[in-house]
């Protein structure tokens, strides 16, 4: 995944590890969420839509550090892998925003699921990413009424 405006070339291939611009990456070491800074995006129907990442927003929001937003979810994910952000979620995504991210978070020692925490599927359209330790953490304020 290459970030033009930075100059940042992120790359991973499965059991090959995740390198930016060349050099070795790994995620966070943010264990507690409350320290955690998240990022997110909301659906292009996000006024129409009842699932609109609204109350998954409302749910994070007085847990951690602080949200970002992006506006890709593919850099997003890259920056999961190399310890910028500590978590990643969100809906209505398709396979070209995150299958290359989610190799590379992976490759970073990283967790990538769908949001209850199964195995991640592209072709699903939710991702969650985090370092690993964050992620039952995330599931738990994903599914919070």
């Amino acid at each position: 995944m290459y970030d033009a405006f930075h100059d940042e070339m992120f790359a991973a291939s499965d059991g090959g590890g995740a390198y930016l611009n060349g050099r070795k990456i790994r995620v966070s070491a943010t264990r507690d969420i409350a320290y955690a800074m998240i990022a997110t995006g909301f659906p292009y129907d996000k006024l129409t839509s009842p699932d609109n990442n609204l109350r998954e927003f409302n749910n994070f929001l007085p847990r951690i550090q602080g949200i970002r937003r992006l506006g890709s979810a593919a850099l997003d994910l890259c920056y999961v892998a190399c310890g910028r952000l500590d978590g990643f979620w969100e809906p209505k995504l398709y396979p070209w925003d995150t299958a290359a991210g989610s190799v590379i978070v992976r490759e970073a020692g990283g967790n990538v699921s769908k949001y209850d925490g199964s195995p991640f599927d592209p072709e699903y359209p939710e991702i969650m990413a985090s370092n690993g330790a964050l992620h039952p953490q995330m599931i738990e304020i994903l599914y919070t009424k």
